[in-house]
């Protein structure tokens, strides 16, 4: 039977925006919380802004926010100049500029860096000003709101904009005629009500483990070397699981699998994990871990297995089976701590086949190891030596294993 857990959700908008042809290209990605499902209330736009990112990249997973389309995210002036945005991946996203950004020849410089690097970019809530004649021939994209842009001085305000190599977005078109209208115009996209209203996407929330988070923060700032960061994601399930997402989310079009944590980190690199550890601090709340036994369990099982696998005689000279073993344990666990199905969690990371066999079916070696721990969890006084020996361990080869991973859990709490 599981156990409840008290649990806050990751909660995410998304509003289709269409082409000509009235097909869905591209979603914006919108702030949503608890206390406001239905609309976007948020005391700071940069927290906002980067609680929308984080959860879309290590929360859901870029994959199950927009698809093989595009994402809009909106940017007040603090985040669009941080170095922490560009762990977005540049073919999947556009970033869009809040209409309260000022133009100053910083803004235009890092605009054209951007752009340069591969970005897409936007202007929001946009009506034509001369004053932004430097952005406009950088930006790709201006979002006309029809609310505040009345049809009949939408003609000349489009004809202002013809000089410039952009393209634009008509939003918050709320009936056929407007589009049709709209259409005639030359606006290029579409997004509104006519077309369907935000709808919120909602996940239960993986703790952000805010210890292991500013542990991961000063290891990368001092780069640390890869034995201590890949520990920092050891001590927490959630954060791994969060890494493992993040690695699928800004590393689209790998081919090989993640079989370990050392090898996520090594793919992502470091400057995608500042990144991606600087947004997390913009988005945290706060630095309160989870409270959860659960959490400890994992890291002691995962030692445990890690262990077993250096004592077993046909994995014992084989690190990357270790290693594996260490990320089953961890993985083995998160069904339970977050009441998430095995099913979703290996679909959501893209798991190799071995690992799916060992977390759903508890076959292969790695399942073996798996179903031993569990065994062992269960009922440790009530398992003769020959059920050890029969796996290929000694009973001192499991007292040796079980007495390394609570010490390792003790060092890391």
């Amino acid at each position: 039977m599981k156990k409840e857990i008290q649990q806050e959700t990751y909660l995410i908008g998304r509003q289709p925006i269409l082409n000509r042809n009235e097909e869905a290209v591209a979603y914006e990605l919108l702030f949503r919380s608890a206390a406001s499902r239905d609309r976007a209330e948020f005391s700071n736009v940069t927290h906002a802004s980067a609680s929308v990112i984080i959860n879309t990249l290590s929360g859901f997973g870029l994959e199950q926010i927009i698809g093989k389309h595009k994402g809009f995210i909106n940017l007040d002036h603090n985040l669009f100049m941080s170095e922490a945005i560009e762990i977005l991946p540049r073919e999947r996203v556009v970033l869009e500029l809040l209409e309260t950004v000022k133009v100053t020849p910083e803004l235009v410089k890092r605009c054209q860096a951007l752009k340069d690097s591969g970005f897409i970019l936007a202007l929001d809530d946009h009506t034509f000003d001369p004053a932004y004649e430097e952005l406009y021939k950088i930006v790709d994209i201006i979002k006309v709101d029809l609310l505040q842009s009345p049809f009949d001085q939408m003609a000349r305000m489009i004809e202002s904009f013809r000089p410039y190599p952009l393209k634009l977005l008509a939003e918050k078109v709320e009936t056929r005629d407007e589009y049709l209208r709209c259409l005639n115009l030359g606006f290029e996209f579409f997004q509104g009500y006519y077309f369907a209203k935000p709808t919120v996407i909602e996940k239960k929330k993986f703790d952000e483990a805010g210890s292991a988070l500013m542990k991961l923060m000063r290891l990368l700032a001092e780069d640390a070397e890869l034995n201590a960061i890949e520990q920092a994601f050891r001590g927490s399930p959630g954060l791994t699981y969060k890494l493992l997402l993040l690695v699928n989310s800004v590393s689209l079009g790998i081919r090989q699998k993640i079989q370990s944590i050392r090898h996520a980190v090594t793919i992502l690199g470091r400057n995608q994990l500042k990144r991606w550890s600087q947004l997390a601090m913009f988005a945290s709340d706060d630095s309160r871990g989870l409270e959860n036994p659960l959490v400890e369990m994992a890291a002691v099982r995962a030692t445990f297995m890690e262990q077993l696998a250096c004592r077993h005689p046909l994995l014992k000279h084989n690190q990357e089976y270790a290693d594996q073993a260490f990320m089953i344990g961890i993985l083995s666990l998160l069904e339970t701590i977050y009441n998430i199905s095995m099913d979703e969690i290996v679909t959501s990371l893209n798991a190799p086949e071995e690992f799916k066999d060992a977390l759903i079916s508890r076959k292969g070696p790695l399942g073996q190891l798996l179903d031993l721990a569990e065994m062992i969890e269960r009922n440790f006084s009530g398992i003769t030596p020959d059920q050890f020996e029969k796996q290929g361990f000694s009973q001192d080869d499991i007292l040796a294993a079980l007495r390394k991973a609570y010490s390792w859990s003790g060092e890391i709490a």
